[in-house]
């Protein structure tokens, strides 16, 4: 009887006295999803098994054993074969015994169950993505704020129900990805606040009634405390459906930014370039070059909506308690995490490497009537005219110039200009009306914006400088958030090295 092989004794089964039929064997494996997951269920069992001695349920002889197999097995995962077992768990588990024995292999599992077992494997390995996510984050975010100061003084058309609204800069448009970027980054840091905590203890439900120590293989594993509630450390799945939230949240905000520098990079608007080493080109047509790269972030927005309805309509009719529907969403939520890290990367090199047109976007913005709403703010503050009144005369002298082939505001004639002026009823003299036009380019629009948070380029050198240092700060946080983790793997290494003094760990 060799380990590996349907012959073996599965472990968990000691009221059938059968094995598994093979095909509801791989109906309810779930070894694919769980690949990812034998590292983190080697750290568990580690921490468990240290805390299994220090407590007296396993000899010094015995933590030995089974920590020089948990090792050899962290150093060659290719020992086990997941198909051949409902899940890493067993597989695990199975493995020990296979190379111990059952005497010492059997007390592995002693108070503990599948059911704390698999939460703390996916909490400890949506901790890891966490970091890893918010790390291409700040990557991201990095990138864009760089870009955003070199182009203070670009100015470019803003859009709203996708016509010419309002004469902005190119910086002010990065920025409010930034802007939306770091709330995805605070949610993802409050997610990992409430993901970071153990539920190795819990049981099936109920606990154990073996006095363990929770705190201590808490530590080990450098949890921050406990989910203390047995039936709620084995039976939520709330910081997962967060997590998954916060990830769909955040890919809605890198389809929108795809979908606008797939527009730019139009001919018609030719606002930007995508470099070549971030383009694709078409099969048939010589002169094409496609965003590509930023078309599959937009659709794999689309994807990661399906894991996040997956995730959700699974948990939603569950009763108290763990049920094996709960086996499905693993699946979900890796596909989620690689998407995002995958996104996130893509879309930091394109960013550094788009070529940025600003005569282009000077000249569109020197076409359109979008400094009309600046004009009109202009003669309600020269003036000491209402807003309303300001409104009609600009929209009607829009009307005429438009009526007129296109032509810009200032190519209106006096005769126009007083045409409109009587029509309305204005006391506004003809001249200043004039004057006014005539003095208005897309740079004079942005510099005299005077809200704070508007284009004007005095506000975006605040705003990059109060960005930059949020990011530095998160940025500090998250590396120490790396640190903590870092350190107690190091000290459950010591701990593992204290047992095998021979072994180069």
């Amino acid at each position: 009887m060799m380990y590996g092989t349907h012959d073996a004794i599965l472990v968990y089964r000691s009221r059938s006295e059968k094995n598994l039929e093979d095909n509801t064997l791989r109906f309810l494996s779930s070894g694919n999803a769980d690949k990812v997951l034998i590292y983190y269920d080697i750290l568990g069992t580690q921490a468990h098994c240290i805390m299994l001695h220090e407590i007296g349920i396993l000899t010094v002889s015995e933590v030995k054993q089974i920590l020089r197999v948990l090792v050899k097995l962290e150093g060659n995962p290719a020992l086990i074969d997941l198909s051949t077992f409902e899940d890493v768990h067993e597989s695990i588990e199975a493995f020990v015994i296979d190379q111990t024995n059952a005497e010492i292999g059997g007390k592995v599992h002693t108070a503990r169950s599948r059911n704390d077992q698999v939460v703390l494997d996916m909490r400890l390995k949506m901790r890891d993505d966490l970091n890893n996510v918010s790390s291409y984050l700040l990557d991201l975010i990095h990138s864009f704020l760089r870009r955003a100061s070199e182009n203070v003084n670009t100015v470019i058309l803003f859009y709203t129900h996708s016509q010419q609204a309002q004469i902005g800069t190119f910086s002010h448009l990065l920025l409010s990805y930034v802007e939306t970027l770091s709330r995805d980054l605070d949610r993802l840091n409050e997610v990992y606040d409430r993901v970071n905590t153990c539920p190795l203890g819990g049981g099936a439900i109920g606990g154990s009634s073996i006095r363990i120590n929770r705190d201590r293989t808490a530590t080990l594993l450098g949890f921050r405390g406990l989910v203390t509630n047995s039936i709620d450390a084995t039976s939520s799945r709330d910081a997962m459906c967060e997590y998954v939230s916060s990830l769909g949240i955040l890919m809605i905000t890198l389809s929108r930014i795809a979908a606008d520098l797939i527009l730019w990079s139009t001919s018609e608007f030719g606002y930007i370039d995508i470099s070549d080493e971030n383009s694709s080109t078409s099969s048939a047509m010589p002169q094409k070059k496609n965003p590509d790269p930023l078309e599959i972030i937009r659709g794999k927005s689309g994807s990661l909506l399906g894991n996040l309805n997956c995730v959700f309509s699974i948990v939603k009719s569950l009763p108290t308690g763990y049920s094996r529907d709960l086996q499905e969403i693993k699946p979900a939520l890796w596909e989620a995490s690689n998407s995002v890290q995958s996104s996130l990367q893509i879309l930091k090199v394109v960013i550094d490497s788009l070529y940025v047109h600003r005569e282009r976007m000077e000249q569109m913005a020197l076409k359109s009537y979008a400094i009309s709403i600046d004009i009109a703010e202009q003669l309600v503050v020269k003036n000491r005219i209402p807003f309303r009144s300001a409104h009609k005369i600009v929209g009607a002298l829009v009307g005429k110039a438009a009526r007129s082939g296109n032509m810009p505001l200032s190519g209106l004639k006096k005769e126009q200009i007083k045409e409109v002026l009587l029509r309305l009823n204005s006391d506004l003299k003809i001249e200043d009306m004039m004057q006014l036009i005539a003095n208005f380019t897309p740079k004079v629009s942005v510099s005299l914006r005077m809200s704070e948070g508007s284009p004007n380029p005095k506000y975006q050198q605040l705003m990059i400088d109060g960005l930059n240092r949020k990011a530095s700060a998160i940025d500090k946080t998250l590396s120490d958030r790396k640190r903590r983790i870092s350190e107690s793997l190091d000290y459950l290494r010591r701990e593992v090295k204290n047992y095998l003094p021979d072994l180069d760990l």
